[in-house]
C-alpha cells in the first residue's frame, strides 16, 4: 500500500507518460483500485500543497496547526503571545508519536476520503474505489472471515499510515512554516523542503521523496531522475 502511494504520486505528477491524459486514466487506476482513495481528493489536496507549502491557511497539510502541534518558529511565538494553548505543546514530541503517525490514515483519511466524493459527487472516484473494496473483501473473506478482514484492513492502514506520516513531514515540517509572505515561486519552495540522505533503500523507502527539493522544483520529473 505504501509503494502504491508512491506510485500514485508518479502518475497524479504527470511524471510517467508523455501524455497527460494517459498519466490521469492510470492515476485513477492505481490510487482508485489500488489503494481505495479519489483521485479528485489527492489533486485537489496536493496541488494546494505545491503552490504554497508550509504556508499556514494555504497549505492543508500543515492543517493541524494549532489543534494538536505548534508549528514552526514564528506561529509558535503568536500562540504564546496570544496564550492560546490548545495541547500541551511543551510535550508534542512525545505526543506526536500516538496523534501523528499512526492516526492519520485509518482514523482520519479512512472516512473523509467518503465524505469527500460524496460531498463533491466524484462518481467515478467512488466507483473507482468500491472496487478495490470489492477485491479486498473477495479475497480475503474465505480465509479470514468478516472479523478478520477488518482487522487486517486496519492493520494495513495503520503500519502504511506510520510509513506514511514519517515519509511525507521528515522532509517539510524542519523548514520555515509561516503565513504567506507572497514570495517568488523558487524562494517558496526552497524554504519549504529539505532533503534527506540518499541511499538504495532510502530511494526506495521513500518513494524517492529523499530529494524534495528536487521535486518540489520539477515535480512533474521522474523521480529516478532526481539525482542527476
Amino acid at each position: 500500500q505504501a509503494q502504491a502511494g508512491w506510485l500514485q504520486h508518479d502518475f497524479g505528477h504527470l511524471s510517467v507518460f508523455s501524455k497527460s491524459r494517459w498519466n490521469h486514466w492510470v492515476h485513477k487506476f492505481v490510487i482508485g483500485h489500488l489503494k481505495g482513495a479519489p483521485a479528485s481528493w489527492w489533486n485537489h489536496l496536493h496541488f494546494q500543497h505545491h503552490a504554497k507549502p508550509n504556508c499556514f491557511r494555504k497549505d492543508p497539510d500543515i492543517n493541524m496547526h494549532p489543534l494538536f502541534f505548534a508549528l514552526g518558529k514564528t506561529l509558535s511565538v503568536e500562540l504564546g503571545v496570544q496564550k492560546k494553548k490548545f495541547m500541551p505543546y511543551n510535550h508534542q514530541h512525545k505526543y506526536f508519536f500516538i496523534i501523528g503517525p499512526p492516526a492519520l490514515v485509518p482514523l482520519y483519511f479512512q472516512w473523509y476520503i467518503f465524505y469527500f466524493v460524496v460531498q463533491r459527487k466524484q462518481w467515478v472516484d467512488l466507483a473507482w474505489m468500491l472496487t478495490f473494496y470489492i477485491r479486498f473483501f473477495l479475497t480475503y473473506l474465505p480465509l479470514l472471515g468478516v472479523t478478520g478482514i477488518l482487522g487486517l484492513h486496519l492493520l494495513v492502514r495503520f503500519i502504511e499510515s506510520n510509513w506514511f506520516v514519517w515519509i511525507t513531514q521528515m522532509n517539510h515540517i524542519p523548514m520555515h512554516i509561516d503565513y504567506d509572505k507572497n514570495e517568488d515561486w523558487f524562494s517558496t519552495q526552497l524554504q519549504a523542503t529539505c532533503n534527506v540522505h540518499q541511499s538504495l533503500f532510502n530511494d526506495w523507502f521513500s518513494g524517492h521523496l529523499n530529494f524534495q527539493i528536487e521535486h518540489h522544483l520539477f515535480p512533474t520529473m521522474p523521480r529516478h531522475n532526481y539525482w542527476k
